[in-house]
């Protein structure tokens, strides 16, 4: 695929993309209407106070993920999803039904039993939607699936919203008009589910556990088994605590705090549901199609920054007495502007944080149980959202806190989590470093990456032309490799955490410390025997010159200990950077132009019988070419 777009020309993800776009679309054409209706035209429906209305909704639609989830995961992993995706569609079709019967009679119980049974639906359709993706795409298209699949949901939540309002809000007709869209959408949803493909059964020898207890905790155990999948699912169940309070709480903090209506309303959830979408199409981008963990980082970063700022632009706001006429005089009103952009950026860094972090469980997680995973990450999530609406309720009504100061305390918390989990796990910050660095230093174009593979123990080559090599090569290639490196880079004091993160392997020279290069050989033949992919420079040293030293023979014997493809990767470009040794000393020169154009070049597998240093050093020489 040429890029992310391309997927939307395929049988395999259109019919997919357009049924799950529908039903999210169709989720919040139902729950923006409820809540307008509640929040602004009809208090004969519920005298509960406008501040419970909104978060009440979230906890009721949220509760049945947090019920059904692990049941959901099940049929998911042992039934075919395309076959499964229909019967859903299906009952979203009856529940849209009795949702019209609760408009058109006024009646709040039915209005929140359909939208509890929605819940349900969306609760069974959750596992199947990411757990598909890796069932039909590449491994190279799996990000950009994901942006994809985000930013149709953002779109969906924001068409779906505004059009909820908009018809709900139409004098004389809202309650017409909010039903036939309602069941209308659901129909085209089931229409287009007809045109999935058959996806197969991943596990087909599992029998479905009908205890959600038990059940929900064998898929958290299936979660907990690999430590950067289990706090990856943590962090988006972080994100989405963050994203009910942001969003339940709109129409009151539009109403109360920014003096806007329901159309105001409708431009900050567009405002940000397009940030989302332009953030989650950009991760394909800036992450060069893998998965790349250093936008979460950026992207948490963002969260923060920006729901303070929402506070600190409301600190100072008059007293809403009216309701601006228009959208122009809402604008108009002091620091309104700024919470617009806020609202933006909220938007733009959700995409950097959550595409990432969905791509990374689905990239990690065994295919025999991924939906389950999966499923695992739903009930966590329900979690979150159920608490984040309870709490809302409690420090708005019971502690009395401004809604401006509960979505400053929420950014201000969301820092702290997301220090703890890059705390736990180094890999985040590590990768998050790299990224922002080759980023702004290095374009870096990649050749035949695809031959490095995705697992197996392998061994790459690669000719050593400055200090920053090992962070060019973790930048190019998907799978991250353990490097072997000469102790004194090793212990850099600008790159150590990097490559500690890393689990990089110091050597040392036989003649300088005999103790450490044993280790070395020791801890690489561990690496490939648990089969990881491990990285040596087999010049020995950086060059002076320009030119390839002869390679050493220490590729020998770790081939004839750990019989293993050797995989030869030149590098191109890096002569001359600020990290060279051209001219001088590295570090000691500007650098020839701001952002150097550098190249990374796999050739073809190498059997180990034929892995000479001889022979390996010739194929990088002629991958590598002219260009040093």
């Amino acid at each position: 695929m040429s890029n992310q777009f391309s997927l939307l020309g395929t049988r395999r993800f259109l019919p997919f993309f357009i049924t799950q776009f529908l039903g999210a679309f169709n989720d919040n054409v139902f729950k923006q209407g409820l809540i307008i209706l509640l929040t602004y035209k009809a208090l004969t429906i519920s005298s509960l106070p406008v501040e419970i209305r909104a978060p009440l909704c979230q906890a009721i639609f949220i509760l049945p993920f947090f019920l059904f989830s692990a049941t959901a995961g099940q049929l998911a992993d042992c039934y075919d999803k395309a076959i499964l995706i229909r019967l859903i569609k299906t009952l979203e079709v009856g529940i849209m039904a009795l949702a019209c019967a609760g408009f058109f009679t006024n009646n709040l119980v039915f209005l929140l039993t359909a939208l509890f049974l929605l819940g349900i639906h969306s609760t069974l359709f959750g596992p199947i939607k990411y757990a598909i993706l890796p069932q039909t795409l590449q491994a190279e298209e799996l990000v950009g699936g994901n942006a994809l699949i985000e930013t149709g949901t953002s779109l969906a939540i924001l068409a779906g919203s505004i059009l909820g309002g908009y018809l709900i809000s139409m004098p004389g007709a809202g309650i017409e008009a909010v039903s036939v869209a309602i069941v209308g959408v659901a129909v085209l949803g089931l229409i287009a589910s007809m045109f999935i493909p058959l996806t197969g059964v991943a596990a087909p020898d599992l029998k479905v556990n009908w205890n959600p207890v038990t059940e929900s905790w064998r898929n958290i155990s299936f979660i907990r088994e690999n430590r950067t999948v289990f706090l990856s699912v943590l962090g988006i169940s972080w994100f989405w605590f963050y994203g009910v309070t942001l969003q339940s709480n709109i129409p009151a903090l539009t109403k109360q705090v920014l003096g806007g209506d329901e159309f105001v309303v409708i431009m900050l959830l567009t405002t940000l549901s397009v940030g989302i979408g332009i953030g989650s199409l950009l991760c394909e981008k800036l992450s060069g199609k893998k998965v790349e963990l250093g936008l979460v980082p950026f992207g948490a970063i963002g969260l923060t920054a920006f729901g303070i700022d929402i506070w600190l632009a409301t600190l100072n706001h008059p007293p809403v007495t009216s309701l601006a006429p228009d959208l122009r005089s809402f604008i108009d009103r002091p620091g309104n502007m700024r919470v617009l952009i806020d609202f933006f950026g909220l938007g733009l860094f959700s995409g950097f944080y959550i595409v990432p972090l969905y791509a990374l469980v689905q990239a990690r997680s065994e295919p025999s149980h991924r939906a389950r995973v999966i499923a695992g990450n739903n009930i966590l999530n329900a979690l979150f959202m159920v608490v984040a609406s309870l709490l809302t309720v409690l420090l708005l009504n019971v502690f009395k806190v401004s809604l401006p100061g509960l979505l400053a305390m929420t950014a201000i918390l969301s820092a702290v989590v997301t220090i703890y989990i890059f705390a736990l796990v180094p890999e985040f910050l590590m990768r998050f470093l790299v990224w922002m660095f080759m980023s702004m230093f290095y374009k870096v174009e990649r050749t035949n990456i695809g031959r490095i593979p995705e697992e197996g123990a392998c061994v790459m080559v690669c000719n050593h032309v400055s200090f920053f090599d090992a962070l060019v090569l973790a930048t190019a290639i998907r799978r991250p490799p353990r490097f072997v490196m000469d102790h004194n880079i090793f212990k850099n004091p600008l790159m150590n955490f990097i490559f500690r993160t890393a689990r990089a392997i110091p050597i040392a020279p036989h003649k300088v410390d005999p103790a450490l290069l044993e280790k070395a050989y020791e801890d690489i033949a561990v690496a490939l025997a648990n089969g990881e992919m491990v990285c040596i420079f087999p010049e020995g040293r950086i060059t002076d010159t320009g030119d390839m030293y002869p390679f050493k023979n220490g590729i020998q014997r770790i081939v004839e200990r750990s019989p293993v493809p050797v995989y030869p990767v030149a590098l191109q470009g890096m002569w001359g950077s600020f990290s060279s040794r051209k001219g001088g000393a590295a570090f000691t020169k500007m650098p020839r132009r701001f952002k150097s154009h550098v190249a990374v070049s796999v050739g073809h597998a190498v059997p180990p019988e034929l892995a000479t240093p001889e022979y390996l050093e010739a194929q990088v020489r002629e991958l590598r070419g002219d260009w040093k």
